[in-house]
């Protein structure tokens, strides 16, 4: 029995010591990780403010002109509308003073011969009788 004890007693110790390396390996790989981690965020850092943070001032300024741009366009668009709708309500008027006037004009001729044409179905119906 003292041999088995032995034997037993070296594979615990192998296994201690491999649970010693395995629990050093998983520290150093997260050691490592950590590192990786404030390499890539110091490498994500330094691109933004050289490449994201500069596009951003551009775009934002595209944006701004894109804004006056828009602003503009609509008051000129409003500015449109009214001269069309004043140019359509002058036509309007303009129709109704044609329209009455060209009524105040030919009513005395229809008028006229209205009153020549009844004058020649009576001077017509007379003859007839």
């Amino acid at each position: 029995m003292a041999g088995e004890l032995g034997t037993t007693n070296l594979l615990l110790g192998i296994m201690a010591a491999v649970s010693v390396l395995e629990a050093l390996a998983i520290i150093g790989l997260g050691i490592a990780g950590f590192m990786v981690y404030r390499r890539v965020m110091d490498l994500v850092n330094g691109l933004e403010s050289r490449q994201i943070a500069p596009a951003m001032g551009r775009v934002n300024a595209i944006l701004d002109d894109v804004k006056v741009v828009t602003a503009k366009v609509k008051e000129e668009t409003e500015r449109v509308d009214q001269a069309i709708h004043r140019t359509i309500d002058r036509v309007d008027d303009t129709a109704d003073r044609v329209r009455s006037n060209v009524r105040e004009k030919t009513s005395r001729v229809i008028g006229f011969v209205r009153g020549l044409r009844v004058a020649m179905e009576s001077m017509l119906q007379s003859r007839a009788a």
